[in-house]
């Protein structure tokens, strides 16, 4: 295979990988804004994933899988926003156990309902690629963007609608005062932890659909299939500015790491572990050098300043 053609395939793959990531990501995002650091998504992934393959499998639907698995998760994200808001619990020790409960739950449902607590299979459509045919065939464009399932483009659709309800409706703009100012939007007569607890329901709702995005394509339920992807996807919610735009970029980079590691096992002389690892090396290394250029920043603002 050719420079290009190596090079195409690659990003036609990170497009497809930073489907999961940005979806969680942009879950993230929304409890990120009003002041609440959402520990839970990885938890909040698996759920969907495994709920998705459930409902799936049930109606033979790839809709209804979707629904159901970003159903599943935003229960478990009001039960989770309940716990810390409400009763008070420590959000960090709580988003754990919401962990902890998708992992261990999912292995005992799915000896329920399946009789294994392994790799589940089920029949299930291929997920289509509506772009294909129209504009497949674009010269590298077509292959990176349009070749790509409607799960891909409705997580693009998906980044422009949350833009929208943050950036450009009342309830985003209440909720960026909570996380900025929960003093204020409580002077204005509004409740503060109303406005946390949406955020992190709306959290579980793309999360579980990132989850869902993991499994349907499959057509099969892997257990902890996330694999880390919510903690990644934190990562790119401070990478990306706390912004869908930033979040979309750090996703891609983080997806393009990835494709890079799975193309990387066919030629690199390399433990297949460490391969594995280089999405994590990677958004380690991003994390740390986002830091030092934040504190590098600040740094010069304020001498500006003074």
């Amino acid at each position: 295979m050719s420079g290009q053609g190596t090079a195409v395939v690659l990003a036609a793959n990170a497009v497809s990988a930073m489907t999961p990531l940005l979806l969680a990501a942009l879950g993230g995002l929304f409890s990120e804004l009003s002041g609440t650091l959402n520990i839970a998504l990885e938890g909040l992934m698996l759920t969907g994933a495994f709920f998705g393959a459930a409902a799936a499998s049930a109606t033979g639907s790839i809709f209804l899988g979707m629904a159901g698995g970003s159903l599943a998760a935003a229960i478990l994200a009001w039960a989770y926003g309940s716990a810390t808001l409400r009763l008070k619990a420590n959000p960090f020790i709580t988003g754990i156990a919401a962990n902890i409960f998708a992992s261990g739950s999912a292995v005992l449902l799915s000896r329920r309902l399946f009789g294994t607590g392994s790799v589940v299979t089920f029949a299930l459509k291929a997920v289509s690629k509506p772009l294909e045919p129209a504009l497949g065939g674009i010269p590298i464009l077509g292959a990176v963007l349009f070749g790509q399932t409607w799960i891909v483009h409705a997580s693009w659709l998906a980044a422009i609608l949350s833009w929208v309800l943050i950036a450009r409706t009342p309830f985003g703009a209440r909720l960026r005062a909570t996380g900025a100012n929960a003093e204020a939007v409580s002077a204005a007569g509004f409740s503060p932890d109303r406005y946390r607890l949406a955020a992190i329901v709306i959290s579980g709702i793309l999360a579980g659909a990132a989850g869902a995005s993991l499994s349907l394509p499959l057509a099969a339920y892997v257990p902890n299939m996330s694999s880390g992807r919510g903690w990644i996807a934190l990562v790119a919610v401070y990478l990306g500015f706390r912004k869908p735009w930033g979040i979309a970029l750090a996703c891609f980079i983080f997806a393009l790491a990835e494709a890079y590691s799975n193309y990387a096992q066919g030629f690199l002389g390399l433990p297949p572990e460490f391969i594995l690892a280089i999405p994590f090396a990677a958004s380690l290394l991003a994390l740390v050098v986002g830091t030092v250029a934040g504190k590098v920043g600040a740094g010069r603002a304020g001498k500006s300043v003074g």
